[in-house]
């Protein structure tokens, strides 16, 4: 006769709890299965697929040719022409007006005449003074003085001096206003000509003023041409009316990627 737990009359033995496979306890909790390989597993609500995450809008993937959703939409890309009606859109500027070729045609014949007045006034100035000095060699010598010949000799030397200093003054002056284009273009993308008409050449893409650079390349393609007796130039200058994209682009302005804009 054994006397065990009071609690237990019959005086079975208490049984174990059971333990898993692994040799971990159970106290007391459901176990969850083990998941199957593609199967999730307990207690973790899962996502169908081709179905948005939980608490995450999902951005639906645009048609060929349409926005994609829920993106913004941006204005069009730089130098796009609008319709015809001689509007485009430059880059920082906006939607611009391009020039007409009445309007740069005016705006170079201002700077023709600017120019002309200029080279004028020096090139008369000049003449008029070596003229001068050449017939005073007659009168500051005196025939019969025995350095007559000598007189006329040094008088020789100094007009041809003056002669050769206007030549000198002409070359300066020419080369300046063949770079006055070149300079006031890159520098503040109008000469004084497109000032007047309100023009301004600028780069295609950001509406920058065009740049040493640029500007050069613009300048030099009708001063090639002007070597075929000024046929060249007079084709790169209406080579805007042969351009077939409407935004009445040179030659010139093509190979520099300018445009002629109305301010």
């Amino acid at each position: 006769m054994s006397f065990g737990d009071p609690n237990n009359p019959y005086g079975q033995q208490p049984q174990q709890p059971q333990q898993p496979p692994g040799g971990q306890p159970n106290y007391g909790y459901p176990q969850q299965p083990q998941g199957q390989p593609g199967q999730p597993g307990y207690g973790y609500p899962q996502q169908p697929q081709g179905q948005p995450g939980y608490g995450y809008p999902q951005q639906q993937p645009g048609q060929p040719g349409q926005p994609g959703y829920g993106y913004p939409q941006y204005p069009q890309a730089p130098g796009t022409l609008q319709a015809n009606n001689g509007l485009i859109n430059i880059g920082y500027l906006g939607t611009v007006q391009l020039a007409t070729m009445g309007q740069r045609f005016l705006a170079r014949l201002v700077d023709g005449v600017i120019l002309g007045a200029v080279f004028s006034i020096i090139l008369f100035g000049g003449l008029a003074g070596t003229i001068g000095i050449g017939s005073s060699t007659v009168d500051d010598c005196d025939p019969n003085s025995p350095d007559y010949y000598s007189c006329l000799n040094d008088q020789t030397d100094k007009a041809m001096g003056g002669l050769a200093a206007f030549f000198l003054i002409i070359a300066i002056l020419a080369g300046l206003m063949l770079l006055y284009e070149w300079l006031m273009i890159g520098i503040t993308g109008a000469t004084l000509g497109k000032r007047a008409l309100g023009l301004r050449v600028v780069r295609e893409t950001t509406g920058e003023v065009p740049g040493i650079g640029a500007a050069f390349i613009r300048y030099i393609i009708p001063i090639v041409g002007a070597f075929l007796c000024y046929i060249g130039a007079l084709l790169v200058y209406l080579s805007p009316f042969f351009d077939n994209t409407g935004k009445l682009q040179g030659w010139h302005d093509r190979a520099a990627g300018t445009l002629v804009i109305k301010k």
